[in-house]
């Protein structure tokens, strides 16, 4: 059950927000810069990994307590592990199943793993929770993004 949803671009795709469909451009393809957690600066996944998903990278959500999300898509997100059971209940993705993403070093709460009957599957992480490190994630240090 989707409760809300919002993506982030205007209806005439003009504008800033007209990058929605695309990783976000501090992102760049800098093989020097890494997507980290924002609490303890693992590296979680590389910009070339952002995809489009339902038309966009960026999706805004809310679960059914009201919390609201920000999330990009990624097509692997390694320095995430996946925990708990598979569900489909209040999945944001009509067809897939999802799972909760945390850092494999701090464990906090990086966003879900969405999978598909058809072993499509992504990750839709919680931009917030993620910083840009130019320095490949090595030291824990990372700019804000």
């Amino acid at each position: 059950m989707l409760l809300f949803r919002e993506e982030s671009r205007p209806p005439d795709g003009q504008g800033p927000a007209a990058r929605s469909a695309e990783v976000p451009a501090e992102a760049d393809m800098d093989p020097e810069r890494i997507w980290v957690c924002r609490q303890c600066g693992h590296a979680i996944t590389h910009p070339d990994q952002g995809i489009i998903v339902d038309g966009a990278h960026r999706h805004t959500f809310a679960n059914p307590h009201g919390m609201v999300y920000e999330i990009g898509c990624f097509r692997s997100a390694d320095g995430c592990a996946n925990v708990g059971p598979t569900t489909d209940e209040f999945t944001w993705f009509a067809g897939f199943f999802w799972r909760i993403a945390v850092c494999r070093r701090c464990q906090v709460h990086l966003g879900w793993l969405f999978e598909s009957r058809g072993m499509r599957r992504f990750h839709g992480l919680i931009l917030d929770r993620l910083a840009i490190s130019a320095d490949g994630g090595g030291s824990g240090s990372a700019k804000t993004q």
